[in-house]
């Protein structure tokens, strides 16, 4: 499964005379599903992997004729591309912007013909044994289940744990996904901006609380998981995400792994990037995506010079908005660099235009380096606007604050729509992704704050492969790199892409097809300053021919793979289907994070309920308040009697000390669901407008007599 480290490998080499072959009729396009062999896994049935990697004749259904054009499985390779993905491949040829460093430099254009378009089937030849893998490749004694030979023993067995915990964001299901690595097994899934009946999340009155005051949506959009840091370490305290579609942030209690917090952002929507002021987690950062008025509250909707996008900076602790930096264009990806002075934001749409051919125009785009303390001495300062009773301070190019000697946000041109952007374990380098470019742009974080020009900070622009989307690291120097097009990871020496020329190939060590279209990767603990360089996870687009077929909508593809050892490149271990659609994830060691294993009632702020304490009070003509408890088979009352039209509050506690033994407490006729672990205590209202009589009932399998666990209540009509 691995492929040569050595760069001059002819998957990767492209002589001037191959590149002149290379058809246009493509558009010169590297089009996601031809590049991704999107259709070619059926047409590669039956071909020889060694045949398909060396680019001879495709598999079956494929064919080639010199009289016409490229036939595979019954169609053209021109019918293989959409409208978008040739758009994507036109504008994909690198621009004037990619030779920003060295002004002088002509890069190459990125082309795709038959060549390119053979890797593609050849890497789909050579995966085809993997369809549908879901364990591990090959062991210790040579037991081969259709891959190559994964180095070492990646296996868990059954009752051992993991080594790391990984915490995968759930997209529009509005959750957090916890599986172990490197097993993939899934241990937990963490409601955060949506209800789900098996936590009892938005059921009862504290996480109701949470969804109505974090602004009342019924569903959310997870993208970016991060883990509290101190020293540049993950701490295990807190995880944040954002709601990319709702413009939001939450914050989730580890040690209880539930959802404390959720703020909803002022004058921003789309809060996409997630990061953190490091190295102590001193501020949380949503970064604002698209450009609205401000206040968006009917103003300006007809003139879009007038509209901004924000960046907001947020207090851990509190979850309060402190400030937010106005700035030209939409904003994209973020990260925090290591010593806390710097924050960076990928930027798009700096023409600032509304439809996509006029946020399209130019060939350039930014990254903003955002200063924390000068913008803070701004605000200190008062040198800011008030909106939605927000500081709102200026950053646009044109502030008065962005003169002089410390301009508080520095612009640093690169090709155009820059993706994902993070900054290397040792804090010398944020690296941008080129998206539509094949390049990435290395940006020396010390420089930033010493040049005159911000574009003197370019320091390395290595040539990566077709739509650079992400980057992770493995503390060995190395950088891992998605390409969306190529549908590769790609393994590089960042301090190689300073030494070398803007636009060479030189700094790629090893590259790795995956199944397909990769978005966001992450690597075992790269987002501190000590990864530890063992396991990586590609978070691929699409999965198509790789697992059984479970209707129109496909599951996602997660891949592991081993990256601990450098002469074997990268080595892929598993594939896991994935529920659309996670976006980023964060992989931390098992050691760094602590939960609890029962509640500590001091840990929340309603009052247990202990056995002896149970109670029902009539509190006036309309209120009833119920403090009762729930061990395994019995609640503390069997029959409780209200009035038609009381308001009704059941505080419960589960008085079980022993871990692992969940309680709840439904009544479906009045929308009561609460999950009770081991000494927690939750609270819920309700109006018992019917009356009759509804069965409180546990609904978690608890003991051999769980069924007989329940309580009458008993609601008599007011007549």
């Amino acid at each position: 499964m691995t492929t040569d480290p050595n760069p001059s490998d002819e998957r990767t080499a492209r002589t001037d005379e191959q590149r002149d072959e290379q058809s246009t009729d493509a558009n010169g396009a590297g089009a996601a599903e031809a590049a991704n062999g999107v259709g070619a896994a059926e047409a590669a049935d039956g071909a020889g992997a060694a045949e398909a990697a060396n680019g001879a004749e495709a598999a079956d259904g494929a064919e080639r004729s010199d009289d016409g054009p490229e036939i595979v499985d019954g169609r053209t390779i021109e019918h293989l591309l959409t409208d978008h993905e040739r758009d994507i491949a036109a504008t994909a040829e690198g621009t004037d912007a990619t030779a920003a460093k060295r002004p002088s430099l002509d890069l190459p254009r990125l082309e795709l013909g038959r060549r390119d378009f053979m890797k593609a089937g050849a890497a789909v030849g050579a995966m085809s044994g993997l369809a549908g893998c879901t364990s591990i490749l090959a062991d210790d004694e040579g037991d081969d289940s259709g891959g190559a030979a994964a180095s070492g023993d990646h296996s868990v067995a059954p009752g051992e744990h993991d080594e790391y915990y990984g915490f995968l964001s759930g997209g529009h299901t509005g959750e957090i996904r916890v599986v172990g690595i490197p097993s993939m097994r899934e241990l937990m899934r963490i409601p955060v901006f949506q209800t789900e009946s098996a936590r009892g999340f938005g059921h009862d009155a504290k996480s109701s609380a949470i969804l109505e005051e974090g602004g009342g949506y019924t569903w959310g959009d997870t993208h970016h998981p991060r883990v509290s840091q101190t020293d540049n370490d993950y701490d295990g305290r807190w995880l944040f995400v954002n709601d990319k579609a709702n413009g939001r942030m939450a914050r989730v209690d580890l040690k209880y792994f539930e959802t404390d917090a959720i703020t909803n952002v002022p004058n921003s929507q789309a809060v996409h990037g997630a990061c953190m002021q490091l190295p102590d987690t001193q501020l949380v950062f949503g970064v604002g995506e698209f450009r609205v008025p401000m206040p968006n509250d009917g103003r300006d909707v007809d003139d879009p010079d007038a509209y901004g996008s924000v960046l907001t900076a947020i207090d851990p602790e509190t979850m309060d908005v402190e400030w937010q930096v106005e700035v030209d264009g939409n904003m994209d990806n973020g990260d925090g660099g290591k010593e806390g002075r710097w924050f960076f934001a990928t930027g798009y749409n700096s023409e600032e235009g509304v439809t996509e051919g006029e946020m399209a125009r130019s060939d350039r785009d930014y990254v903003k380096a955002f200063d924390i303390p000068a913008i803070w001495d701004a605000v200190e300062a008062g040198e800011y606007e008030e909106i939605s009773g927000v500081p709102v301070v200026d950053g646009t190019m044109e502030s008065s604050l962005n003169e002089g000697d410390r301009p508080i946000v520095r612009y640093v041109a690169t090709p155009k729509s820059p993706h994902g952007v993070s900054v290397t374990p040792n804090g010398d380098y944020a690296i941008a992704s080129g998206k539509l470019d094949p390049s990435c742009t290395v940006i020396d974080v010390e420089a930033i704050a010493e040049v005159d020009d911000p574009q003197d900070a370019i320091v390395g622009q290595p040539r990566i492969g077709m739509g650079p989307l992400h980057t992770a690291y493995d503390g060995r120097g190395h950088a891992y790199t998605t390409t969306f097009i190529d549908s590769e990871v790609v393994k590089w020496d960042y301090e190689a892409a300073v030494e070398a020329e803007a636009g060479s190939e030189e700094p790629v060590v090893d590259r790795h097809d995956v199944h397909y279209n990769p978005g966001h990767l992450i690597a075992s603990e790269s987002y501190t300053a000590s990864p530890q360089g063992d396991y990586l996870i590609s978070l691929n687009k699409l999965s198509k021919d790789r697992f059984l077929p479970v209707g129109p909508i496909h599951p996602e593809n997660d891949q592991l793979f081993h990256i601990g050892d450098d002469d074997a490149g990268l080595e892929l271990i598993k594939d896991k289907p994935s529920y659309p659609e996670p976006h980023d994830a964060s992989i931390v060691h098992k050691d760094k994070i602590e939960p609890a294993k029962t509640w500590d009632p001091a840990d929340y702020e309603l009052d247990y309920v202990a056995e002896g304490e149970e109670s029902i009070e009539r509190i006036d003509d309309s209120t009833v308040e119920i403090e009762m408890w729930a061990r395994r088979n019995q609640y503390a009352f069997p029959d409780v009697t209200v009035q038609e039209g009381d308001e009704v509050t059941i505080r419960i506690s589960n008085v079980e000390t022993t871990s692992d033994v969940i309680h709840s407490i439904a009544i479906p006729e009045y929308d009561v669901n609460l999950a009770l672990a081991p000494q927690d205590t939750r609270e819920v209202t309700f109006t018992a407008d019917q009356p009759g009589v509804y069965w409180a009932y546990c609904a978690y399998f608890c003991s051999a007599l769980h069924l007989e666990m329940r309580s009458r209540i008993l609601v008599e009509p007011q007549d």
